[in-house]
């Protein structure tokens, strides 16, 4: 599955300091990635947040990869 991450995450000034959103909601990348980090399963995430769907935890994973790729391009 190829996702479009631009589609889902979302940067809004005002909003969490301007950090990376998904969909507008106040749950950001860095929100999903640390779940992630401390063994969180995607199941477990989508059950203690129902607003977020599989496709928002794969667009933080794309847009995570995509930075790290671009930081690694600079180096």
């Amino acid at each position: 599955m190829n996702i479009d991450y631009r589609t889902i995450i979302t940067l809004e000034p005002g909003k969490r300091g301007g950090k990376p959103c998904i969909r507008g909601l106040r749950i950001t990348v860095y929100d999903v990635l640390s779940w992630l980090a401390d063994g969180m399963s995607e199941d477990e995430i989508l059950e203690d947040y129902p607003e977020l769907e599989t496709s928002d935890i794969r667009a933080c994973l794309a847009f995570a990869a995509d930075r790290e790729r671009n930081v690694s391009a600079i180096v």
